[in-house]
């Protein structure tokens, strides 16, 4: 059997990304090494359109049919990181999720010190249509920083700024209360850069002491508990993100 693509069905890469076995990224590294096939044949391109039924494994295993996508608001707590191993020991948010929950990705990430806010999603391609620049989501943090703070030192960044060479665009910056020796600011951006509003903060010159992210995109943190989990209704998600029925998702 050649690599031909089928006329009806999802591409392979796909189809492993949204059953969990693994990112679309990862899926055709399975397949260029021939661990991956579609009803006893082994395939050699992620092009490949797999129609409903078919049996697909990998490594031998067989691969499940995808469930139907789901999305949760996690609060996550300062002091884990965002992977599912760390070198280094740590802590990580999949092994501190509840029980009963799914095998899920996370939307992004935050740091090992930072909290608040995290997506996750069992579905990848769902993951990649809000991690995506293109997106233009927005990601607001709640900042609590060392020292004194003004709205004029915050305009200094609204434009975007070039730090060590890197460019981080135009924010959103707002100063919201000096409280003794620290301050609170709300801090808004699409970019979501590695250590991006620490980085801008020690720019104008202040230490972020506390980091908590309130949104992402149209979802809010509320007053979800640290460590606690809620299901975003399917319904709720796709509206929000403006996703029609048959565009992938169940």
């Amino acid at each position: 059997m050649s690599d031909k693509e089928a006329e009806d069905g999802d591409r392979i890469a796909k189809v492993l990304a949204r059953a969990g076995v693994c990112s679309r990224r990862d899926a055709e590294r399975l397949i260029a090494e021939g661990r991956v096939t579609v009803d006893g044949h082994k395939l050699s391109t992620p092009a490949f359109k797999v129609k409903a039924g078919a049996k697909i494994t990998v490594d031998g295993k067989p691969v499940k049919e995808p469930e139907r996508a789901r999305l949760f608001r996690y609060h996550k707590p300062k002091g884990l990181v965002t992977t599912h191993r760390d070198e280094k020991g740590r802590a990580t948010v999949f092994e501190s999720l509840p029980a009963g929950m799914p095998r899920v990705i996370s939307i992004g990430r935050l740091d090992y010190n930072s909290e608040g806010l995290l997506l996750l999603t069992n579905d990848g391609e769902l993951a990649r249509k809000l991690e995506l620049p293109s997106g233009g989501w927005i990601r607001r943090y709640r900042v609590r920083v060392f020292g004194k703070l003004t709205q004029e030192d915050l305009d200094r960044i609204l434009k975007g700024v070039e730090i060590d060479g890197v460019r981080y665009q135009p924010v959103e910056a707002k100063m919201d209360r000096q409280q003794g020796g620290n301050a609170w600011a709300t801090i808004a951006l699409k970019e979501g850069k590695n250590r991006e509003v620490r980085r801008l903060m020690e720019h104008i010159g202040v230490k972020v002491n506390r980091l908590i992210r309130v949104t992402f995109g149209p979802f809010h943190l509320g007053q979800l508990k640290e460590g606690q989990v809620d299901e975003i209704p399917t319904k709720t998600f796709r509206e929000l993100l403006g996703i029609k029925k048959g565009a992938g998702w169940a």
